[in-house]
């Protein structure tokens, strides 16, 4: 009972603090720091002015504590997206990208922010001094990990964390100027990063080093695997639209792939078509306390991205196909004698038949087990890509699968795809996603011979090259 009491209590506190802080922040944005009395700040926030003073003992730690809170929120939110973030293209990205919408919904205290000057006596100041130094060293840090990657051009840093805030900054004055609503602020935020970006790789802009250059590209692929292949595109110039159609979630029950696993018939073969497989493979495995014998189970994974991913989780392979396709998985496999051999392949709920078809045909006994859903993403992931779809004119879809062919037209509800892709380039991974979009009345313009990221890339270089 006295705890609950407590908590009423802290609440209570806690909601006459937040009144204070708007009604303050409100006033400070307004008026210069000499004209805001605290009856004033108590007449706005409707509260007593003797309990102003019980939270705040003057107008100055008041003020003080505003810009505390804020500059400490808004540092600790970035440095939480960017910890995520797997290059530098997409760590300026976010950096950008949160600052302009933390400003923006922090209107008052980035009013307050770039009008007042800070009192270089008072000892908060000397914090704040440091919060905004943190801030810059963010920057710094994304700027100086891109020139060492050679994405950024060599710049002087001083400059460009100057230059980049300015430019920031003016961008949220103007759209609390023109009150901008949530579809103006999308596009307002990717206008300035590109801005940014461009300034940034300026001194690549040729056609050899950004043969990609003033391409928007749209990636449907899952929030990780967009994120991977976003950056091999950025990297050559492109304008990247992370459009995620899929979400990787485990299957409704594990018994199948629990008794092949731990089967006393044991595995002469495994073979992992995706790094999406390899995952959820090990993670399953680690959650049976299993750990299978790679001396008796030889190990293929199809694609170098697979086989990587297979090293990561400890996971030798023995067997990469020449070709990363079902068909170059068979050629590979046809050197070894698989009569009455047990193959594994642990795959998603809609993985395709050919590769244990093919097999079966060599003699071989074809175990498979589902390892992974695909399933549409949340509302909440997708909401400002779409939005950024509208605003945006792409020139290039890229499609992996027929699912993400298939999710994007459910997620835009699209009823006619031929009508809604006559003015955009179409890029299918392979043959069968070809065969499913041009089912859908869809020209494919670019597909690589060889059937992976990398390939797809080099394939939509030379069309642009060549169109």
């Amino acid at each position: 009972m006295v705890t609950k009491e407590l908590n009423k209590t802290e609440s209570k506190k806690s909601l006459k603090r937040k009144k204070i802080i708007e009604a303050a922040s409100l006033l400070f944005a307004q008026k210069n720091y000499h004209e805001v009395m605290m009856d004033d700040v108590a007449k706005l926030a409707s509260i007593a002015k003797g309990t102003v003073y019980n939270y705040y003992e003057s107008k100055e730690e008041l003020y003080f504590s505003i810009m505390q809170l804020r500059m400490e929120k808004l540092i600790s939110s970035l440095r939480e997206k960017i910890s995520t973030e797997m290059s530098s293209f997409d760590s300026l990205k976010s950096f950008i990208i949160h600052l302009y919408m933390f400003m923006m919904k922090y209107k008052h205290f980035f009013l307050m922010y770039r009008k007042e000057s800070l009192n270089a006596e008072n000892e908060l100041c000397a914090e704040l001094n440091n919060l905004e130094t943190e801030l810059k060293k963010i920057f710094y840090r994304i700027l100086n990990k891109g020139k060492t990657e050679r994405f950024f051009r060599n710049v002087d840093e001083q400059f460009a964390v100057e230059l980049v805030l300015g430019s920031l900054y003016g961008a949220v004055y103007r759209g609390i100027e023109k009150n901008y609503d949530e579809i103006q602020m999308v596009s307002e935020r990717e206008n300035v990063y590109e801005f940014i970006l461009h300034g940034l790789i300026g001194s690549r802009d040729d056609n050899k080093t950004l043969p990609l250059k003033n391409k928007t590209i749209v990636i449907t692929r899952s929030i990780e695997q967009s994120k991977e292949s976003s950056e091999a595109f950025r990297q050559l110039g492109a304008d990247v639209i992370i459009f995620p159609t899929l979400d990787i979630v485990p299957p409704a029950d594990w018994e199948e792939f629990d008794s092949i696993i731990t089967s006393p018939e044991g595995i002469d073969f495994i073979i992992f078509t995706s790094a999406h497989a390899v995952k959820m493979f090990s993670k399953r495995c680690n959650e049976l306390s299993f750990k299978p014998d790679y001396e008796k189970s030889k190990v293929v994974a199809i694609g170098n991205k697979t086989a990587a991913v297979c090293e990561r989780m400890g996971i030798p392979v023995h067997i990469i196909p020449a070709k990363f396709s079902s068909k170059g998985v068979v050629e590979e496999l046809i050197k070894y004698n698989l009569n009455e051999k047990i193959i594994f392949v642990p795959r998603s709920a809609i993985g395709r038949e050919e590769l244990p078809i093919g097999l079966k045909e060599l003699g071989a006994v074809i175990k498979t087990a589902v390892v992974y859903n695909v399933a549409l993403p949340s509302s909440e992931i997708i909401n400002d890509n779409i939005e950024l779809l509208k605003l945006k004119k792409p020139d290039l879809f890229v499609f992996t699968s027929p699912s993400t062919f298939d999710n994007f037209l459910e997620i835009l509800k699209i009823q006619n795809p031929g009508e809604y892709f006559t003015k955009f380039d179409v890029a299918a991974i392979g043959p069968t996603t070809k065969a499913a979009i041009e089912s859908k009345n869809v020209k494919v313009t670019i597909m690589p011979d060889e059937f992976t990221i990398d390939g797809l890339i080099k394939a939509s270089i030379d069309f642009y090259k060549n169109k």
